[in-house]
């Protein structure tokens, strides 16, 4: 069987930062890497949870909304990728950092968080979240899209 994309980067030297994963005609996957891959500790589900709340919240309500496709948690807990239909890398990473910063600064309710709204509304952490995206900006603050390059 071919190895998909996401499998052929070396995990072993891959540090927290932003990437872009893959381009597939008008849509760019990036791969939002918060954690060192098999450097535990590893996000937790609920901090997680909330991040993904946040965070495609922002950018749905972006100047990029119509061009956000998907935001979502990686299986291996190390961070998240991000689709988006026709942005330029400079657009796309300035979303990131910007929808970042606002889900570090977030207060208040987390968006969509009732039971009509969501299959597991009673599993967040808000206070680890905001921690883990507060550090997380910090990694991102000076990027460029040089640095979105996979080493």
């Amino acid at each position: 069987m071919k190895k998909i994309a996401s499998f052929t980067v070396n995990h072993d030297t891959l540090v927290p930062g932003a990437y872009v994963s893959r381009i597939d005609g008008d849509i760019t996957t990036y791969d939002l890497r918060f954690i060192k891959p098999n450097t535990p500790p590893f996000l937790p589900n609920p901090v997680m949870h909330t991040i993904e709340h946040l965070f495609a919240t922002y950018a749905r309500n972006s100047k990029y909304a119509d061009r956000v496709i998907y935001f979502g948690p990686m299986g291996c807990r190390t961070g998240f990728y991000f689709l988006v239909r026709d942005m330029s890398q400079q657009e796309a990473l300035d979303l990131i950092k910007e929808t970042i910063k606002k889900c570090s600064e977030h207060t208040g309710e987390i968006p969509g968080n009732t039971a009509a709204e969501c299959g597991n509304y009673k599993e967040h952490d808000f206070a680890g979240a905001v921690k883990v995206l507060k550090k997380y900006y910090k990694e991102l603050n000076n990027y460029t899209i040089d640095n979105l390059k996979y080493n």
